[in-house]
């Protein structure tokens, strides 16, 4: 099947879009990807109504969190018509799409999940069968709702040497275990690039930390760095997920723009380090995906914080920046078959459950 899928991750950079050709099993075949940024506007609009959504004790309506839902179905429509020009494919061919929308609001202690964007609408806008809502009804059978690729992840690892272990460095990091008996086991790891993103705004007015030169420049502060790691979350056995914004830069303020960066970035790598910890084995190979894997200090303080050498997952011919996306089109596959894309391993969940509501495109 030809499978398109989308991805907004919580770092509110953009949209990834990817092309596949799978069935949901061993076949995976990327065709295209690409990313659309989003402007500085719709980065402050999706901010505020994550702002919003965090302060309500469940999901519901309001006019900025709607008004953001609707951004996000326009701007993934339009990725979906880009995507489809680069590969020289017509939206008739594609089977479906997996639409993750926007996490707001991730409360797996409450119950709920939400993640804005209405699949209904994203499916007419396309002409295209779109399945939605990935997480909630792995969090409505007791399940964290996360992390959801794992199940991707085991696919593109099935020929690999095991026992090991992919790292997706994103706007919070989560690890997917692979064991030498094929037992999947994954979790949050921490936060990964969103605390080091926020700190660079605050205190440089710059994006992120390109290949991480300001916490190069920095020194670590230990007792920064002893106060963050003072959390019992860590403690917390998997399966365990997070929100972004569970975490926060308070901590490291009154440092310089240097030393917080640092402190911040070593942050990271300490939580990855006791995130092994948990892993039945330790794993013969550390593979890195996401936006994260391009901070070469980051990854030099995981390397010496956990004694593994953290490799870019582009090193086997994984686009590292694609999987996620990649992986919900693998899982709206899934889903149309009535495969499992959650089970007990990676989120929890009593019994391996299928997740996400299908779509079809109304007709005239």
């Amino acid at each position: 099947m030809l499978a398109i899928g989308l991805m907004s991750g919580t770092s509110l950079d953009g949209v990834d879009a990817a092309l596949v050709e799978t069935d949901g099993e061993a076949l995976v075949r990327p065709i295209a990807f690409r990313t659309e940024a989003y402007s500085d506007t719709a980065r402050a609009e999706l901010a505020e109504a994550t702002a919003l959504a965090l302060t309500f004790d469940r999901p519901r309506a309001s006019p900025p969190i709607v008004a953001a839902g609707d951004l996000i179905v326009r701007t993934h429509a339009m990725v979906v018509q880009k995507l489809l020009r680069d590969a020289g494919v017509e939206a008739a061919a594609v089977d479906v799409i997996g639409f993750h929308g926007q996490t707001v609001a991730h409360r797996p202690d409450r119950g709920w999940t939400w993640q804005i964007g209405d699949g209904q609408a994203l499916a007419d806008a396309t002409a295209i069968v779109t399945v939605s809502d990935f997480r909630s009804a792995d969090v409505a059978a007791g399940g964290q709702g996360a992390p959801l690729i794992p199940v991707y992840h085991a696919a593109l690892a099935a020929d690999l040497e095991k026992p090991v272990a992919i790292l997706n460095l994103g706007g919070v990091a989560n690890i997917t275990f692979i064991g030498t008996d094929g037992a999947l086991v994954a979790f949050d790891t921490g936060p990964a690039n969103g605390l080091i993103d926020s700190w660079m705004e605050a205190e440089t007015g710059q994006r992120y930390d390109a290949n991480g030169q300001m916490a190069a420049s920095g020194q670590v502060e230990p007792t920064v760095l002893d106060t963050m790691m003072d959390n019992g979350w860590f403690d917390l056995a998997p399966p365990k997920s997070l929100d972004r914004n569970d975490f926060t830069i308070q901590p490291a303020q009154g440092l310089s723009a240097a030393d917080g960066a640092a402190t911040l970035t070593a942050f990271t790598a300490q939580t990855v380090a006791r995130a092994l910890d948990h892993l039945p084995e330790r794993p013969r190979q550390l593979l890195v995906a996401g936006g994260g894997r391009h901070n070469a200090t980051m990854l030099a303080m995981i390397a010496a914080a956990t004694g593994l050498t953290p490799e870019p997952t582009d090193a086997l011919g994984w686009d590292g920046d694609a999987l996620e996306a990649q992986g919900f089109a693998y899982m709206a596959v899934r889903r149309l078959r009535e495969r499992a894309i959650s089970f007990p391993g990676t989120t929890g969940v009593p019994e391996a459950t299928t997740g996400g509501v299908v779509h079809r495109p109304l007709a005239g």
